[in-house]
């Protein structure tokens, strides 16, 4: 097991204990809500900028930025943020791990936003080339699923390839430096190291062989419980911010005003942004409750990602049944709340 899955398994059996003793002062009435987010491209953080999301809850938010899903399941388990932005790999290493969270939302099915960039001049002309090759991804991500479902599709053994667990500052530093060959990941270091470099293939292509992978918004269970109106107020303010963009996309390109919240917020570029954003789909109510999602899509796409996790030797075991990792109860209310 990596050291980062470790820690992760680690600090979520330590907040199992810790579930009784962290409520009282996390699931206060009116108190402070402590929100996980990570520098994914998406309209949503136009709502965030503009304090929609404290407008629609009535709660103070403390927003706290981190560079990996790993690290949010740990912050989530712990109980130091009631709701988190994750990807669906590290959310079913958490899940097979039975930590108390669940999906709330589903919060984009992924495609070109991420993708295996190769540097100009590591001799990687084609996938049969990475062998030997220092290639940096995220552990326990989507990126790194993709690039292990990748691997696979080529018939490569990813013991005959130098895959690093690097975070995404740290792939653009390496990158920075000539300390790698290639690099799976998303935006802001997605941009910076195509610069120099090109892809080899994206999370849509990856998808297309039989591995799709998600972003999500998960909650602690207790929090969810005992706060449906915060989640409810979340949900909705979410998928709002999914419906403006995609009821006028052009609103978030060119030098739109929502073009620089995003990038005060993600760190890329302004130019990129459309692509960006276009490179995922963002879900709405009516898809998220849908059999394809929430109503029953995701629950498969978790124990499929586990199963493969698991084959990998990623995950120690996968569970009978996901299900009780995902609701879409709060997207219902939502819409009915309107």
């Amino acid at each position: 097991m990596n050291a980062t899955l470790k820690h992760l398994f680690v600090a979520g059996t330590a907040a199992l204990g810790l579930v009784t003793a962290t409520s009282a002062v996390a699931l206060a009435a009116g108190s402070e809500v402590t929100i996980g987010y990570q520098t994914v491209v998406d309209p949503s953080k136009v709502a965030q900028a503009d304090g929609l999301y404290e407008k629609a809850s009535g709660r103070k938010i403390n927003w706290r930025k981190f560079d990996s899903g790993a690290d949010v399941i740990a912050a989530i388990a712990s109980g130091d943020i009631q709701i988190g932005y994750v990807g669906s790999s590290p959310l079913a290493a958490a899940a097979s791990r039975e930590l108390p969270i669940e999906t709330i939302l589903v919060a984009a099915q992924i495609g070109d936003a991420e993708a295996l960039v190769v540097r100009n001049g590591a001799g990687i002309r084609e996938a049969k080339d990475l062998k030997g090759k220092k290639v940096a991804v995220p552990f326990v991500s989507t990126t790194h699923y993709s690039l292990l479902a990748a691997l696979k599709h080529w018939g490569i053994d990813p013991k005959g390839v130098q895959i690093l667990n690097l975070r995404p500052p740290e792939i653009a530093a390496a990158w920075a430096r000539g300390d790698i060959d290639a690099a799976y990941v998303w935006d802001p270091a997605l941009g910076k190291v195509k610069e120099s470099g090109k892809v080899l293939v994206s999370s849509s292509e990856v998808a297309k062989w039989g591995a799709p992978t998600f972003d999500a918004w998960i909650a602690r269970k207790d929090f969810a419980a005992a706060n449906p109106d915060v989640v409810r107020a979340f949900v909705r303010t979410t998928t709002d911010a999914y419906a403006a963009y995609r009821q006028a996309p052009a609103a978030w390109g060119g030098s739109a005003e929502n073009v620089a919240k995003i990038v005060k917020l993600t760190g890329a570029k302004p130019a990129e942004i459309p692509e960006l954003l276009a490179g995922n789909h963002f879900p709405l109510p009516a898809e998220q409750a849908s059999p394809e999602l929430l109503g029953g899509g995701t629950v498969k796409a978790i124990a499929e990602t586990a199963a493969f996790l698991k084959e990998q030797g990623k995950i120690p075991a996968v569970l009978p049944d996901y299900s009780q990792y995902v609701t879409v109860r709060f997207v219902k209310e939502s819409v009915a709340a309107k």
